[in-house]
């Protein structure tokens, strides 16, 4: 039985879909099955009820999975104390972030890098969830979220700037070559948006802003891979989504257009998670170089 066998089980346990499983895996859906199905025969039981349309974990899923929770928290508790020896060792953090940070994530670095020349920052690109539970567990140092979280005791959230988000559209569209949007001139478009499983605070956000704008948002087609959305809106069917200002400066998509939101638009907070008893070492550092990218970005004055 190897340890990734029972990664891939836990996942697919806890979201009881193949397809759901392996996008939070980051890999394909055969692989999960062909390694699901392997486990099934060194175990010599079927783990899920695949004969409905729904799948089920069956009784020995269901034993199974507490005793495989707890043998990756204690993988996970392993790994996090051989790495806070070595972070003990040198000046180094472990930072869980995202993709489409952009120049808001280079300027912190580079300001980190001016108060700490001699550390080392070693990125990691981990979904939103695992960032956290990472961080909690001691594997990562800090990691860089955005939205409003749930709450976790073990956790210290440290909200460390704002970002907008902008209007998507086709390009050709005649709301494209405004300089800003009010959101409601958005009301009769399709709205298209990763399912909420994806990305909770910044689905709450959009349609807590279309329904304070004054209407429900028209569902558009379920977005899957941003760069397909951007495709598919692009082809010229009328229809809007969201991006994050900082990943829009990073995209190359001729046949969309970005607005601006009317002020005030739409802003999601970035925030830094760090371990609410066992902050790392250099998190004084990590805070103060947001703030002061911050003031390179609106001019505000560190706190």
């Amino acid at each position: 039985m190897e340890i990734r066998q029972l990664q891939y089980f836990t996942a697919v346990a806890e979201e009881l879909h193949f397809g759901r499983a392996a996008e939070r895996l980051h890999i394909g859906q055969p692989a999960v099955s062909q390694l699901i199905r392997r486990l099934e025969r060194e175990l010599g039981v079927e783990l899920f009820d695949r004969s409905s349309r729904h799948v089920r974990l069956t009784p020995a899923g269901t034993r199974l999975l507490p005793e495989a929770r707890a043998v990756l928290a204690a993988v996970a508790r392993a790994r996090a104390v051989v790495a806070e020896q070595l972070a003990a060792e040198r000046d180094s953090l472990r930072v869980g972030t995202s993709t489409g940070m952009g120049e808001r994530l280079d300027d912190v670095l580079t300001a980190f890098a001016e108060l700490i020349p001699q550390a080392a920052v070693e990125l990691r690109y981990v979904p939103t969830r695992e960032r956290l539970e990472q961080v909690a567990q001691g594997v990562l140092d800090a990691a860089f979220v955005r939205g409003e979280q749930e709450e976790d005791e073990r956790l210290r959230i440290v909200p460390v700037w704002q970002e907008p988000l902008l209007a998507v559209l086709p390009a050709a569209h005649p709301l494209a070559a405004r300089d800003e949007l009010p959101l409601a001139e958005l009301a009769a478009l399709p709205l298209r948006l990763t399912p909420r499983r994806n990305n909770p605070p910044l689905v709450d956000l959009v349609l807590s802003a279309c329904r304070a704008a004054g209407f429900e948002p028209v569902p558009g087609p379920p977005s899957t891979a941003l760069q397909d959305t951007l495709t598919a809106i692009g082809s010229g069917t009328p229809m809007w989504t969201v991006v994050y200002a900082a990943h829009a400066a990073q995209l190359r998509a001729s046949r969309v257009a970005f607005v601006p939101f009317r002020v005030p638009g739409l802003t999601i907070t970035t925030s830094l998670a760090l371990h609410r008893s066992r902050p790392p070492r250099l998190a004084r550092e990590l805070l103060e170089a947001c703030a002061r990218a911050r003031v390179r970005w609106t001019g505000d004055h560190v706190r």
